[in-house]
């Protein structure tokens, strides 16, 4: 058996939340769940105790019958968890009132700003007070177009408390790629800052915002935050207030409207790079209780902890990070590029400001490898002991990186979900060893498992990730989707009644989780199913190589493997380097993995949540057209894949 690259010890086992977790289950129920693996099966044959369990440990604020934990259980979509119950969103974010840090905020300038729970609770009533004097109830939408900064986490608390549902997307987005998204859902108020700051550059926002406002006449007040100074005078913008204007100091209290456990709190949208975004509705009651459960036991969370993700509020993991505030835990959030003003800005900020636990995207751990940060030698980064990592598979070498060259005694939790289920299918675990290569567990309560094209469970062999039972963060549905055939098609139209994820991947004689590639990206040549990320691990270990980017493409009746590589400055990808990069594949892996084109991009395309857009490029070099380029951070990128007179040669 392949051995651990870290194993906790068992004083952190001891004191870990997930042991207390296990420990009140035994009293609670007199079940018996002595380690992980026996209280996973016990959280999947006893979903009704174990979500039960789970609501009472966190200490969930609502009204109501807790029991039936769910009803209709046996289908997948249909089944409503806690119906009898009513609770708030940001009431359960909103249960401290002291002065701990609720909040550090920190600009690519280096500026910070914080707030404590109690100023938090005071911003959050004042916000409140002025969306409802704009007529905002129940129902209406709400929406960001904001850099991530505290206004935007105060907006939407504000937004959730009455009941209202909210939508961001990060001000690097095209004005078309806003209306596809805000034009879907027509919000009532939208928030915005005056401008931001990225890669040592600061942009304005209002500009784009009357673009905007042009063609969303669903806007009837716009409220402008100041964060990166520009000069351009407010009454540019149509129905615009300042933020201290909207929110002004008021005698009303803070109070928050109940609702239904699966009341419609937050909007997010499918990346819409083969067309116009999916708008995915999540309920307040599934995200606040899945969110509690990854944070508190599988991430191990506490009041004490400063937890830190690199996203923007475009992308989910900015509401997962945010639904730390429900465990009274400091949130560090910083806006602006995570390599200015080089490549180990963010581990500065870490080391300054005593993060314990860091989240980031794969593809930036293994870009601080290629860029030679080793902050085990330049930092001191004693109170960090968890890493986490998602946006794309975690390549085995970044593993090795990370305990070699950051930190030895260090949780390293790769995670996998999605903005679908705004959450995680598998994840880290603070009580079980870390594999190379391997997200650590199956999430608890989640019946995860690997299919074939029957149906037929799979372990130590490819196939689809699916879940086969209802679990609480399943969306409420798509927005304007009154039938509900959209979201079954997306989800539940490739076997009956089981969620299919759209992920490659097997389980491991560990009862890990290895991620292999999107399915919907899958290379089938000869017929053999291959994932992408089986090639990228091999790839990118090379350090010439910053990136890679791999598609099928048809060809004579079959299809054949084009591999796009992105040589780091000063290296060049001439026949001998793509000799090296064929052996690497084929000693590796299998000669069926080895590409038949290997060709040199300078850029290569991603959303602007920074995932590589595989199907586009297959779009391109098939002469396809890519129906939504405002998705990407990086469109332009695309124009190095068309027209390459190297993919009509055999």
């Amino acid at each position: 058996m392949t051995a651990a690259l870290w194993t906790p010890s068992e004083k952190r086992i001891g004191d870990a939340n997930l042991s207390r977790f296990m420990r009140f289950v035994a009293e609670r129920f007199a079940a018996e769940v002595p380690d992980y693996p026996a209280l996973y099966e016990y959280s999947i044959n006893h979903p009704d105790r174990f979500w039960t369990a789970l609501w009472e440990f966190c200490g969930i604020r609502g009204h109501g019958d807790l029991a039936p934990a769910f009803e209709n259980f046996e289908a997948m979509p249909g089944c409503r968890f806690f119906p009898r119950v009513e609770i708030n969103f940001a009431q359960n974010l909103l249960r401290f009132r002291d002065e701990r840090l609720a909040i550090v905020a920190r600009g690519e300038d280096g500026s910070t700003v914080e707030l404590s729970y109690a100023d938090l609770a005071e911003q959050v009533r004042r916000v409140r007070a002025g969306l409802r004097a704009a007529g905002v109830v129940a129902g209406d939408r709400v929406a960001g177009f904001v850099p991530n900064r505290p206004e935007a986490v105060i907006a939407m608390l504000a937004t959730a408390s009455l009941g209202a549902i909210w939508s961001s997307c990060s001000p690097d987005f095209g004005i078309n790629g806003v209306l596809d998204r805000f034009g879907q859902i027509e919000p009532k108020v939208l928030f915005t800052a005056d401008g931001y700051f990225y890669g040592g550059k600061r942009f304005d926002c209002l500009e784009k915002v009357a673009g905007i406002l042009s063609q969303l006449p669903s806007v009837e007040r716009v409220v402008v935050f100041s964060y990166a100074g520009t000069d351009r005078a407010l009454s540019s913008v149509a129905h615009a207030v300042s933020w201290e204007e909207f929110a002004p100091s008021t005698q009303e209290l803070l109070s928050f409207e109940p609702g239904a456990f699966d009341r419609p709190l937050y909007i997010l949208y499918s990346s819409g790079t083969t067309g116009v975004p999916k708008c995915i509705v999540h309920g307040q009651g599934g995200t606040l209780i899945q969110h509690l459960k990854e944070l508190v036991l599988h991430t191990d969370l506490r009041r004490e902890d400063r937890i830190f993700y690199y996203t923007t509020c475009g992308w989910m993991m900015w509401n997962w990070l945010v639904s730390s505030l429900a465990v009274g835990a400091t949130m560090v959030l910083y806006d602006g590029s995570p390599f200015h003003p080089g490549p180990g800005a963010l581990f500065d900020m870490v080391e300054e400001l005593g993060i314990s636990v860091f989240g980031t995207s794969a593809k930036w751990i293994a870009a601080a490898d290629k860029f030679g940060v080793k902050p085990a030698q330049t930092h001191q980064l004693g109170k960090l002991r968890a890493i986490l990592s998602t946006g794309s598979p975690l390549a085995p070498e970044s593993y090795d990186y990370v305990y070699r060259d950051i930190k030895a005694d260090v949780l390293l939790a790769s995670i996998s979900g999605g903005t679908d289920i705004v959450s995680c299918f598998a994840l880290g675990n603070p009580v079980l060893p870390v594999y190379r290569g391997e997200l650590q567990c199956r999430g608890l309560g989640m019946k995860v498992e690997i299919l074939d094209d029957d149906g037929k469970s799979l372990r130590g062999e490819a196939g689809e990730l699916a879940c086969t039972r209802p679990f609480p963060s399943m969306p409420v549905g798509f927005w304007k989707d009154e039938d509900g055939s959209k979201y079954h098609a997306a989800y539940f139209d490739k076997i009956a009644n089981v969620w299919c994820h759209g992920d490659l991947a097997l389980l491991t004689e560990h009862d890990g989780i290895v991620i292999l590639g999107r399915s919907d990206a899958t290379l089938n040549p000869g017929g053999v199913r291959i994932g992408t990320a089986e090639i990228y691990r091999q790839v990118e270990k090379l350090p010439e190589v910053m990136e890679s980017i791999c598609v099928a493409q048809d060809w004579d009746s079959d299809v054949r493997v084009v591999l796009f590589v992105r040589m780091r400055e000063g290296h060049a990808l001439d026949d001998a380097m793509q000799a090296r990069i064929r052996k690497v594949i084929r000693d590796n892996t299998t000669p069926r993995h080895v590409p038949a084109k290997i060709l040199a991009v300078p850029d290569i395309p991603r959303t602007i949540s920074g995932k590589i857009v595989e199907l586009a490029v297959r779009n391109v070099i098939h002469g396809k057209p890519v129906k939504n380029t405002d998705a990407l951070a990086n469109p332009q990128a695309l124009d190095y894949f068309r027209d390459r007179e190297e993919l009509s040669q055999a």
